[in-house]
């Protein structure tokens, strides 16, 4: 099988001719900047450059040798934007090493050694304290409360860090025939690869309401005031169809996978009942599933941390055909019981290997042993996609990332 061939049999739960896997199709499923830097440098890899194009999360792009060196399935459309040299800058990052950022990224290095990033307005949206890992978002447009009408929504959510420091290809939206390029770009890709393509839509729901009201204030929402959550996600709903809508026609036939996201769940449980869910989100999930199975070929990937076994049916009802990170580490998030439950229904695209403990602080014989554990739970009669439990984290040894993909290699023989 190709790699498309492998990812794609897998999805439509075909057990393949070897683990499928990725690494960096998106930005929850890739790898930090500083952990990709070392590892490079332990691989003796000295071309090429550690490019951060995820500036939120400060996660890189993999090259496409490491890919080919590792046997990863998968490719970010994003990559195909941002091609030139003269597109990044060199930076040093807070471990000492040097990475590139986007040029369009301009954030003020401050006295007390903090990166800030401030908008047209002057309004402080995002800021990296020193020796940072990650921006963290210090603007909430509805913090104080919902407005009375949303004719101001699109200009608000652009103050908001997730939305006005867009990764690739969203970087380069505003600028004239975006999907027309996009579509030319994407099938050159394809033709000059064998890998599956995805491509980040975000459409995010739950999320957006937290980005715009903070998260304490939307939980409560979610009780006090639904019918403001409700009208605010029909609002979303719309921008999300249209965007949706010229995606499709833009790459619908090209691109594999489309990627939503919305974390609904905490370590220890969800972020609200499984009745609030069906009430408050479930129904725009569904359109949103709907709209690209109904005008594209696409598959749909839904991005969910934490513990999200109780609403894994409602998920597949909703129309989703793959679900990411499955992180194993949160409650009732048992890898057998979520295969035999629901890997009939849908695809596991992550659970492969623990990032909070084994890792990052195990043996590379740990690692090893338990991501070959996980592709024996997750591997047969397909539905998995072997993928880390969210990003590798910088603190990462890149012994321990070989022996991971090592188990991946020694599963595919």
């Amino acid at each position: 099988m190709t790699s498309r061939e492998r990812v794609l049999s897998s999805i439509s739960h075909i057990e393949p001719d070897g683990v499928a896997m990725d690494l960096g199709s998106n930005v929850s499923a890739g790898i930090s900047g500083m952990a990709y830097a070392n590892l490079k440098k332990h691989l003796g890899m000295k071309e090429g450059h550690t490019r951060i194009y995820d500036v939120v999360q400060q996660v890189a792009q993999p090259e496409i040798p490491v890919l080919d060196l590792i046997g990863a399935d998968v490719l970010d459309v994003g990559r195909v934007f941002n091609e030139k040299d003269s597109d990044w800058y060199d930076v040093v990052l807070s471990n000492g090493e040097t990475a590139q950022w986007p040029a369009w990224f301009r954030p003020i290095h401050a006295e007390d050694g903090s990166y800030v990033v401030y908008d047209h307005e002057g309004t402080l949206i995002a800021k990296m304290p020193k020796n940072g890992m990650c921006f963290d978002q210090m603007y909430f447009p509805f913090k104080d409360g919902y407005p009375d009408n949303y004719k101001d929504l699109d200009q608000q959510m652009k103050k908001v860090l997730w939305s006005s420091l867009a990764h690739s290809p969203w970087d380069h939206a505003y600028e004239k025939d975006f999907y027309a390029d996009l579509r030319k770009r994407c099938i050159n890709l394809k033709n000059s690869s064998d890998r599956a393509l995805m491509i980040t839509c975000g459409c995010n729901l739950f999320e957006w309401g937290a980005f715009l009201r903070r998260m304490d204030n939307f939980l409560m929402d979610t009780y006090a005031e639904p019918e403001n959550v409700m009208e605010l996600n029909e609002q979303l709903l719309e921008r999300h169809l249209s965007m949706l809508k010229n995606v499709c026609e833009a790459v619908g036939d090209v691109v594999d996978i489309l990627r939503f996201g919305d974390d609904l769940g905490m370590d220890t449980g969800m972020f609200m009942s499984l009745e609030k869910y069906r009430e408050l989100f479930k129904p725009y999930h569904r359109q949103l599933n709907d709209y690209v199975h109904k005008h594209s070929s696409m598959k749909t990937f839904l991005h969910s941390c934490g513990s999200i076994y109780p609403l894994m049916g409602d998920l597949i009802d909703a129309g989703y055909d793959i679900i990411n990170p499955v992180q194993t580490t949160a409650r009732d998030m048992d890898p057998l019981r979520l295969k035999q439950e629901f890997g009939k229904d849908i695809t596991f695209w992550g659970g492969g290997c623990n990032t909070r403990s084994i890792l990052n602080h195990g043996t590379p014989s740990e690692v090893y042993d338990y991501s070959r554990r996980m592709i024996d739970i997750f591997y047969k009669d397909g539905g998995f996609i072997f993928n880390t439990e969210h990003n590798i984290l910088p603190d990462v040894p890149p012994q321990n990332i070989m022996s991971m993909y090592k188990a991946v290699e020694d599963a595919r023989k």
